[in-house]
C-alpha cells in the first residue's frame, strides 16, 4: 500500500492562497530561448550563460560593469535638447524630449562621466539606445565634446560606448554638426596625447559610425555587433545585390580591417585597463 494516498484529483489550493512568482526574477534569452535567474544574468555582465549573449545594455549598466564599486561622477547631467527648428512630425519635439525622458529616466541619448576603473581615472561617455534610438542631436554632441574637454583638462583616458541610430532627424543641419565637433575634440585629445578607446556596440550606424566611433586610437566591438554607415536594406537596394553573409557584423568589419578586436563584455574592464596601461 503506499505510503501517499491523495483523496481529491487535482491541487485543491483556495485562489487567496496562490502566489505568483515575483516579475523580474527570471530572464529568457531572446537567442537561444533558455531560461535564467536575472541576478546570475546580471553577475555574468548581462551575457547569456548558456550561448553568451550579449543582452543590449544602456550607461546604467555600463557604469555598473566599468566603473570600480559603480563609483563616478556624472558631467552636464542636467543638459537637454531644445528645438532649434520648430520640428513636428506625428508630435511636436519637445513633446516627444519630454515623453521620451518620462518613459527612460534619460535626459538625452548619452550620459558622461569620470571615475576609477581598476583604479585609473578613466572619463566615459556611454549612449542609451532607448533614447530617441539613440540619435545624436546637439546634447550628445556637446556631452561628449565636454567630456573630452574634461579628459583633457585632468589628462585622464577617454572611453567612448556607442550604440545609436545615427543623427537625429529632428535637428537637421545641427545634428550633422556635431561630427566634426567631436572630431575635432577628438583630435585635440590626440594631440594632448591622451588614449581615446572606442566601444561599438549593437547597433552603431549612421552618423556616428561615420564620426567618433571610428576614431579611437583602439576601436574595439562586443560580439555580433552591427556595424556600418547606412543600413543592409538600403545598400541592397541602392546597388542591386545581395549581401555577403553576415555582412555589417563585427565579425565582417574586424575581418576587413576596421576594427582591432572584439571583446566579449566579461573581459572589457580587464581589456580596457590593458589598452590604457599600454597607450600610456
Amino acid at each position: 500500500m503506499s505510503w501517499f494516498v491523495r483523496k481529491d484529483k487535482g491541487i485543491q489550493t483556495p485562489t487567496e492562497m496562490k502566489r505568483e512568482a515575483p516579475d523580474g526574477l527570471w530572464y529568457q534569452c531572446p537567442n537561444c530561448k533558455k531560461i535564467m535567474h536575472t541576478r546570475e544574468h546580471k553577475l555574468n555582465a548581462y551575457t547569456c550563460v548558456h550561448c553568451n549573449y550579449h543582452e543590449k545594455i544602456g550607461s546604467e549598466a555600463y557604469f555598473s560593469i566599468l566603473f570600480d564599486d559603480n563609483e563616478f561622477a556624472e558631467l552636464d547631467a542636467s543638459m537637454i535638447s531644445g528645438d532649434p527648428l520648430n520640428f513636428v512630425d506625428t508630435k511636436a519635439y519637445p513633446d516627444r524630449i519630454k515623453s521620451t525622458m518620462a518613459k527612460t529616466g534619460l535626459r538625452d541619448a548619452v550620459r558622461t562621466a569620470y571615475g576609477p576603473l581598476n583604479g585609473r581615472i578613466v572619463t566615459m561617455a556611454v549612449m542609451d539606445f532607448n533614447f530617441i534610438g539613440g540619435s545624436m542631436g546637439s546634447v550628445v554632441g556637446e556631452k561628449i565634446a565636454r567630456a573630452i574637454d574634461y579628459a583633457i583638462k585632468n589628462k585622464t583616458p577617454f572611453l567612448m560606448i556607442s550604440r545609436s541610430g545615427g543623427a537625429r532627424m529632428m535637428e537637421a543641419g545641427f545634428s550633422l554638426m556635431q561630427m566634426a565637433k567631436t572630431s575635432a575634440k577628438l583630435a585635440l585629445l590626440s594631440e594632448a596625447k591622451l588614449p581615446y578607446v572606442s566601444l561599438l556596440t549593437d547597433p552603431t550606424t549612421g552618423g556616428v559610425t561615420a564620426s567618433y566611433a571610428m576614431l579611437g586610437d583602439f576601436n574595439i566591438a562586443e560580439p555580433d555587433s552591427l556595424i556600418g554607415f547606412a543600413g543592409p536594406r538600403v545598400i541592397r537596394e541602392t546597388i542591386g545585390k545581395d549581401l555577403p553573409k553576415g555582412f555589417q557584423s563585427a565579425e565582417f568589419v574586424l575581418e576587413h580591417g576596421f576594427l582591432d578586436f572584439i571583446v566579449d563584455r566579461k573581459d572589457l574592464k580587464d581589456k580596457l585597463t590593458n589598452l590604457f596601461r599600454m597607450l600610456e
